[in-house]
């Protein structure tokens, strides 16, 4: 399989810089680890802020940084000028998000000029090991306009 190609020559720079503007993003305290072409990793560390009545990370936390992180990879694949929103996603929850950090890996599947397929694959990290407590599958659209943004 062909690694994707980047549109846009700054593409690392643009998904950082919309990541930056995302209050939701801070408020989870999550920030990206990784962007590659077709590739983000976003993590954040569990806290009680972020948890639900049995401790586990928030399923609404989970499935924020896995939508991130596929649209983000979406967006690093589409030329300057243009945003990514997402359409539709689906998530299934496989296990209690519980460990020392979460770590939500988005990867295009395909990508379109007007419509992105994309994945997130969630895992919970606790003492080395990985285990998978979500994916996610979703659309993600390109919009044009003020960076994607319409006036």
């Amino acid at each position: 399989m062909n690694a994707p190609v980047p549109k846009d020559p700054s593409f690392r720079t643009r998904v950082q810089t919309s990541f930056d503007k995302q209050g939701l993003m801070r408020t989870l305290g999550a920030s990206i680890l990784d962007i590659a072409p077709g590739a983000v990793d976003i993590a954040l560390s569990p806290n009680p802020a972020i948890s639900q009545q049995h401790g586990f990370v928030h399923a609404g936390a989970v499935s924020s940084i896995a939508d991130s992180a596929a649209g983000y990879a979406a967006l690093s694949l589409m030329p300057p000028g243009v945003g990514v929103l997402t359409t539709e996603f689906k998530i299934n929850l496989v296990a209690p998000a519980a460990g020392e950090r979460i770590v939500a890996r988005g990867r295009v599947i395909k990508s379109g000029r007007t419509l992105t397929l994309a994945q997130a694959e969630v895992f919970a990290e606790m003492q080395g090991k990985e285990r998978l407590v979500a994916l996610l599958t979703a659309t993600l659209m390109a919009i044009e306009g003020r960076d994607g943004v319409a006036d």
